[in-house]
């Protein structure tokens, strides 16, 4: 810890090859950690799901290093074809969602643009041998030359990771799903698309309760969308979700079976002498989450990232801006679509602080307690043991000062989209394209 309770960031791993030849398969397209932080999932463009579990070395030596090795690697969903509308379904994973731990396996929900699949992660350090209708490779043999019975039995064997479906939920959006929120129940989840919300139930595959409608008689009067949605962490209950228009909902499913009347609005009217043609795009928010506590909520915008109190619904408490840099940029940012990048949000554990992606591959966290803010960098420089994180800073004047970067040398193909916080501990998780840097607090 550095002085004034300020935390340096050092460096702790990176997975993935640190080169320029990267696949459009391997880009890493979403990153969470479980309940306890032990293990930290990451879905890629290509479908696959890799799971790391944190060192055990790592975590007892002193001081406590987050570094996470390889536990297991499946494919969790394949490109399809939807040929009533002639669409192709993206094999890209979307979300991923831990279940809290109840046995020793895991469970994780995660979802391509129409399927969501329900995955159980165990470990198996036994084989059963001795079978009477089966040779231990695993062939059958012909049961009229059996000439006796015998009793199979369990011997040990190397530890086997096994990744297995239990449920899948299909059928059940038209539109692209862009969240899915478990329940603090445990019991039950939402997932939302577009213009609708579901409620699922865990055990049942084949329906589901369309808890939220915005879809418009007439399409061609549609003025919003959902882009994102998120269970309360403590009150089964209550969800809200954020539209394209920069406004939160909060939903109580008590009030009604279909929550289109939210229980509270939370939005911030625009400053008349910020409006411009990009206003609405940029007012869009690409995530809300709800803080551990439950009372805030953070939102990210294109321009700057929100805290909102639960109590308080006309304008957030906090407001950060990202990078108000680019702002003088957004007639390029819209030719090149990137002003139509999602960047996630996340807290950390104790709600004291909050960070989101920017482009450059710059990350940026707010401290709420100093109300100081840093802008750091992922990339193959430092990634060496322990190297401490430079503060990164961006020149919009003419003259810059030293180790600026000017905001026309800015690389807006390399972007942190996705960003995760141990739940528990001062390690967090950064997405650069097809690499995942690991940093923690330099203790």
């Amino acid at each position: 810890m550095a002085g004034n309770g300020e935390i340096q960031w050092c460096f702790s791993q990176v997975k993935g090859a640190l080169d320029d030849d990267v696949t459009e398969a391997d880009i890493i397209s979403c990153v969470e950690f479980n309940d306890d932080g032990e293990f930290l999932a990451t879905g890629d463009k290509g479908g696959r799901v890799v799971i790391f579990q944190r060192d055990p070395v790592s975590k007892n030596c002193i001081p406590k290093r987050g570094e996470y090795n390889v536990y297991s690697t499946f494919q969790s969903h394949e490109p399809e074809f939807d040929y009533l509308k002639s669409l192709e379904i993206e094999e890209k994973i979307n979300k991923i969602r831990w279940l809290r731990r109840k046995n020793p396996a895991h469970f994780l929900l995660s979802t391509n643009d129409k399927t969501i699949k329900l995955w159980k992660v165990s470990e198996k350090e036994w084989r059963v041998e001795g079978l009477n209708l089966k040779e231990d490779s695993g062939t059958y043999r012909d049961a009229s030359s059996l000439t006796s019975l015998q009793i199979p039995t369990v011997k040990p064997s190397p530890l086997v990771v096994e990744a297995s479906l239990r449920r899948v939920f299909a059928n059940a959006h038209t539109y692209h799903i862009n969240s899915i929120s478990v329940n603090s129940d445990q019991e039950t989840y939402l997932s939302a698309d577009d213009l609708r919300i579901n409620l699922w139930n865990l055990e049942i595959t084949d329906q589901s309760f369309n808890i939220v409608d915005i879809k418009p008689t007439n399409m061609e009067e549609l003025t919003e969308v959902i882009t994102a949605s998120e269970f309360h962490p403590s009150s089964c209950n209550l969800f809200v979700y954020s539209s394209s228009k920069g406004t939160i909902r909060l939903c109580d499913m008590r009030a009604a079976a279909l929550c289109d009347k939210h229980a509270k609005l939370f939005d911030e009217p625009e400053d008349p002498t910020n409006r411009s043609f990009f206003s609405e795009i940029i007012s869009s928010i690409s995530d809300v989450k709800f803080s551990y506590s439950g009372r805030y909520m953070v939102s990210r915008d294109y321009l700057a990232i929100k805290v909102w109190d639960l109590h308080m619904e006309s304008r957030p408490i906090e407001c950060y801006p990202v990078h108000e840099y680019l702002r003088s940029k957004l007639c390029s940012l819209y030719e090149n679509d990137c002003i139509f990048d999602k960047f996630e949000c996340c807290w950390n554990g104790t709600d004291t602080a909050i960070m989101t992606g920017s482009y450059n591959n710059f990350f940026r966290m707010f401290d709420r307690n100093l109300k100081k803010d840093y802008t750091l960098e992922a990339s193959r420089e430092v990634a060496k043991p322990k190297t401490v994180l430079k503060p990164r800073k961006v020149g919009m004047g003419g003259k810059r000062k030293k180790d600026e970067i000017g905001v026309d040398c800015l690389d807006f193909s390399k972007k942190i989209l996705h960003t995760a916080w141990h739940p528990k501990e001062n390690i967090i998780a950064v997405a650069a394209t097809n690499n995942l840097f690991l940093f923690q607090d330099k203790c």
